[in-house]
């Protein structure tokens, strides 16, 4: 019989290494996002708005915010996770959106389940998202996540009906401001503040405990927290009067004047000042934040300087000027101005060009291992996203 020649793989320097897992520090680099819809993409559907036809802001089709395997679903009803999230930055980098319209600092599973940032687990597959986190991070290589969160929990979405409401059901000549209503109030008092900041440190407390359990080093990766954009002028910057019903009924923007500089120069300070105080709360070591309170000045909803796409003359959103002359706030809408494709919840929330120029602003935060703040930096589009820096 002749010898069997034998031929050493590792002789020949042809031994593999064994291929390792994706999983903390190793694989393909992730942002993720998480919070509330602030980031989750809610109005990511619509660039800007018309009264006329849904048609010339409509830059995402029914599909928006579809965010299953096959693109024909939502994973969450309701959580409007859209396409044109800020998670998404490319470049390399993989996004993973896990925010939910509606999400306050913990889950909550009235008519529609919403996932806050907690490790809720029904045992039947509905998880809070830091829980949804630590099993994604398991196996993928995070390296930032970014998180929007506490509007809810000061109720945002209740002040906002309230001052639309006072706006339609008072005279200009005697107006009833939504500012000292008991029911707004009560959400900024001293107490309140306190126990949603607390509420808000916790949550980013649950991030870290997520990304620990999934076997981090807390200096492996880093969360970057945003605050809130403003997304009404004040009173002086309306280019509809606030006599008669125009300001709601064409603009989509019911707020007295008195209301809008309150929201501006009170409601929404407070609300961001707890943001940035919950960071120092919670001990985290790895933060940055990310200031979006000014980020979409010039384009906010019925500011002078922009229009509905019938004001400004223009037909499309894919039209080259249409991303500076019409707006980035999706209007507020009421049960009877909903049309067949826009949902109530898409109210007063960034809208397709604010997504896209938020995203700009979390690419900069990723690429340069920094925080910032995030404002528009020049008219036009780069690769099809709003010019924006990060100072």
């Amino acid at each position: 019989m002749p010898a069997v020649l034998v031929l050493s793989m590792a002789g020949l320097g042809l031994v593999a290494t064994p291929a390792q897992a994706d999983g903390p520090g190793s694989g393909t680099p992730y942002v993720v996002t998480v919070g509330d819809s602030y980031i989750s993409g809610e109005a990511g559907r619509w660039a800007g708005s018309s009264n006329n036809s849904e048609a010339p802001a409509d830059a995402l089709g029914t599909h928006a915010y579809h965010d299953n395997a096959s693109g024909t679903a939502e994973v969450i009803p309701r959580c409007h996770r859209s396409r044109s999230a800020e998670a998404y930055i490319g470049g390399g980098v993989g996004g993973l959106n896990l925010a939910c319209s509606g999400a306050r600092t913990t889950t909550s599973t009235g008519d529609y389940f919403k996932p806050g940032l907690d490790f809720y687990d029904n045992g039947a597959g509905r998880l809070g998202q830091a829980k949804m986190l630590q099993q994604f991070a398991a196996t993928h290589n995070v390296k930032q996540v970014v998180v929007s969160i506490g509007g809810n929990d000061f109720n945002f979405a209740s002040i906002v009906t309230q001052c639309v409401t006072d706006f339609l059901l008072s005279p200009s000549w005697n107006p009833d401001y939504c500012k000292d209503d008991s029911s707004v109030v009560a959400n900024f008092t001293s107490a309140n503040v306190t126990a949603v900041r607390g509420r808000i440190a916790g949550a980013f407390q649950n991030v870290r405990t997520a990304m620990r359990n999934a076997g981090y080093a807390d200096n492996g990766w880093t969360l970057l927290v945003q605050t809130y954009p403003s997304p009404i002028p004040a009173g002086s910057g309306f280019r509809y009067v606030q006599s008669g019903y125009t300001r709601q009924s064409v603009g989509g923007c019911g707020f007295w004047n008195a209301d809008a500089d309150w929201a501006n120069s009170t409601a929404l300070v407070t609300i961001n000042g707890t943001v940035r105080a919950a960071i120092s709360q919670s001990g985290l070591s790895n933060t940055r934040l990310l200031e979006l309170q000014s980020a979409f000045n010039g384009r906010r909803l019925c500011e002078k300087t922009v229009g509905l796409y019938e004001e400004v003359g223009l037909n499309s959103w894919t039209q080259a000027t249409a991303v500076d002359k019409t707006e980035w706030i999706n209007q507020i809408r009421t049960v009877t101005t909903v049309g067949s494709n826009y949902y109530l919840q898409e109210s007063l929330h960034p809208n397709y060009w604010a997504q896209l120029a938020t995203r700009s602003c979390v690419r900069q935060a990723y690429n340069q291992n920094r925080g910032g703040t995030c404002t528009i930096s020049g008219t036009g589009l780069v690769n099809g996203e709003p010019r924006m820096v990060l100072n």
